[in-house]
């Protein structure tokens, strides 16, 4: 019989108190999947310390690693297909994860390694390993990344079901006049938010603060910064948790990059900045602490030259796209500037707070694959000692000779194919795999719908 997985005796004693003590009859056991999604099972508290740390362990099918938004298992997977019989994995909980979800009720969750059924080893593919293993990188080469994601969404007052029913047309959002920082604004909703940064913190996931944006209905909460896997477990679970609360108000959230070509997109700018394994920040310049030191300028220029081949990890879906637009505060150009917003990548702060602010992700990131991106590119810059050059100075929107982002996803896609850094970085059975899941996408798009556009546009008229 397999041996039960190795978990430390005080971190399962303290699990076990904590069940107890908040009287947790339920536990959601949960694996990132390769959009983001929170999968896996309700397990009871007494199954879960029988069985779920216990030498059976907990199984879930390798097919959630092939399949669209829909489900379906699509095709030119090596990992699993109808050939294997879409074999299972184990799930195993990383105890560190464990929180009580208290807008839930009696319910605690964990986040779970995806390891292979028949062995030790982690699935490669799934996005929590992805990271793990560019975290082990850096942590090779003497260095930690600490990140935030600075993520933005939309309110509806629609409730889900008749959102859907509806197809997501002519829904009523939160806001009905533009109120970025308004206080009046979010004063009127605050009743939901704070319950938002309330829960948050009880799980946490610790939240600096909360605002709303420009767009009808947008809001926007900031996370304070982590470690890289601690930050994408959060995001991971603020943005279900944020849905599920949504649900409970009888309300929508999207985390859609674009939801309407008249509003402005959400975003979700990724700060990063590099540290030393004895917890020394290597970003600032010891002579000047607004100045980038040798390494931070490394790891920017890792940043700017790789981004057109990794931008399919910071933009992975058709909607990306539509954020990028002159003027629209998503940026156009893959420069990077002091505290120039028109930038693709922008530094702020000094000291240990200087930091490099990625701000072509949208809110539909993947934070695992965006954050393991992040390191892939600066792991890179940072090993080759090359320089970032100066800053930009100006309106980055308007400049023709800059480097242009991706526009579409097939550009996207074309780039993140032929990228041999990627490739290196992420093992080519990694690789593979995400190009052929980026493929799947595309081709459902051009070839397997209709849009409403094209409808509006050539039903009658052409």
């Amino acid at each position: 019989m397999r041996e039960a997985p190795d978990v430390d005796g005080d971190q399962r004693a303290a699990v076990e108190k904590r069940l107890r003590d908040d009287g947790i009859e339920t536990v959601l056991c949960v694996v990132p999947d390769l959009w983001g999604r929170l999968m896996g099972k309700r397990v009871t508290t007494e199954s879960f310390l029988k069985t779920g740390l216990g030498p059976e362990g907990l199984h879930a099918s390798l097919y959630l690693f092939v399949v669209d938004m829909d489900m379906d298992p699509r095709p030119g997977y090596e990992l699993s297909n109808w050939r294997t019989g879409f074999q299972d994995f184990r799930m195993v909980p990383d105890l560190a994860t464990f929180r009580i979800a208290s807008w839930l009720d009696s319910t605690a969750i964990v986040i779970c390694d995806a390891h292979e059924e028949d062995g030790d080893g982690l699935v490669e593919v799934a996005p929590r390993s992805i990271l793990r293993r560019q975290v082990e990188r850096a942590a090779a080469a003497g260095l930690a990344f600490k990140m935030a994601t600075e993520l933005e969404f939309y309110l509806y007052r629609d409730p889900p079901a008749q959102a859907w029913a509806r197809r997501y047309l002519d829904l009523e959002p939160l806001t009905y006049y533009r109120a970025d920082y308004h206080i009046l604004a979010s004063t009127r909703s605050d009743g939901f938010i704070e319950g938002i940064r309330r829960h948050m913190n009880a799980a946490g996931i610790e939240v600096e603060f909360s605002k709303s944006e420009w767009g009808l209905g947008q809001q926007e909460i900031n996370l304070r910064y982590a470690d890289a896997l601690e930050i994408a477990d959060r995001h991971a679970l603020y943005k279900n948790g944020v849905k599920e609360m949504a649900h409970q108000n009888n309300w929508s959230a999207t985390f859609m990059a674009k939801p309407s070509i008249s509003e402005i997109g959400s975003s979700c700018h990724i700060h990063a900045s590099v540290w030393g394994a004895d917890g020394t920040a290597k970003m600032p310049d010891p002579a000047a602490s607004h100045d980038l030191s040798r390494t931070g300028r490394s790891f920017l220029a890792g940043l700017l030259e790789h981004t057109p081949g990794l931008m399919w990890l910071f933009a992975p879906n058709v909607n990306s796209y539509k954020r990028f637009q002159s003027e629209s505060f998503a940026p156009t150009a893959v420069t990077w500037g002091r505290d120039n917003r028109t930038c693709g990548y922008r530094v702020v702060g000094e000291g240990d707070s200087l930091r490099v602010e990625n701000r072509m992700p949208g809110a539909d990131v993947n934070p695992y694959l965006s954050c393991a991106a992040t390191l892939i590119a600066g792991l890179d810059g940072i090993a080759r000692g090359i320089d970032c050059g100066a800053p930009y100075d100006g309106n980055a929107y308007t400049d023709r000779e800059l480097s242009a982002v991706p526009t579409t996803l097939r550009d996207g896609l074309e780039l993140f194919s032929r990228s041999a850094t990627a490739a290196a970085a992420l093992g080519g059975a990694v690789h593979e795999h995400l190009v052929n899941f980026a493929r799947q996408e595309l081709e459902a798009f051009q070839h397997e719908c209709v849009t409403d556009w094209e409808r509006i546009r050539y039903f009658e008229r052409i």
